[in-house]
């Protein structure tokens, strides 16, 4: 019985690190959005979109602990994966910018910070959606096992 109580925590810690990587990759869109001021391109808008709705799903999946929490936050993690690789490949040149979204507005290559020379906006959302998506795998294999 004492084993199944910390297999159990051991799964909502995942989940609540899952949460807590989603909440701080969104305060930190907001920070630079609201307080800094830089405008959002398209491919940040649907990054914004995936990320967003992930603080609220991996929250309520929490309280009591869902071990269906796949089913409902991995669409979101993967397709937000998927935009922010697209928008690193093209931010880096990797990608022509003649195949970009962002025809209308902010240009998606724009880069507002430079951290060491690679670390932008795009960057962090990819390792924040990087860590999420790591750590519903972790919860997969362990609900699995």
């Amino acid at each position: 019985m004492k084993n199944d109580s910390i297999e159990s925590s051991r799964d909502w810690n995942i989940i609540f690190f899952a949460w807590l990587v989603a909440t701080i990759a969104t305060l930190g869109s907001l920070f630079f959005s609201e307080v800094m001021e830089y405008p959002p391109c398209i491919l940040c808008w649907y990054q914004r979109i995936l990320m967003y709705p992930l603080v609220i799903i991996l929250l309520v999946g929490l309280f009591p602990l869902d071990k269906n929490i796949l089913k409902y936050s991995a669409p979101f993690v993967v397709i937000g994966w998927l935009t922010a690789l697209y928008h690193n490949l093209l931010q880096y040149g990797i990608i022509s910018k003649s195949i970009t979204p962002c025809a209308k507005g902010i240009p998606c290559s724009t880069k507002y910070i430079n951290f060491f020379g690679f670390i932008s906006i795009p960057m962090l959302s990819f390792i924040a959606f990087s860590i999420i998506l790591a750590l519903l795998f972790l919860f997969l294999k362990r609900k699995n096992s």
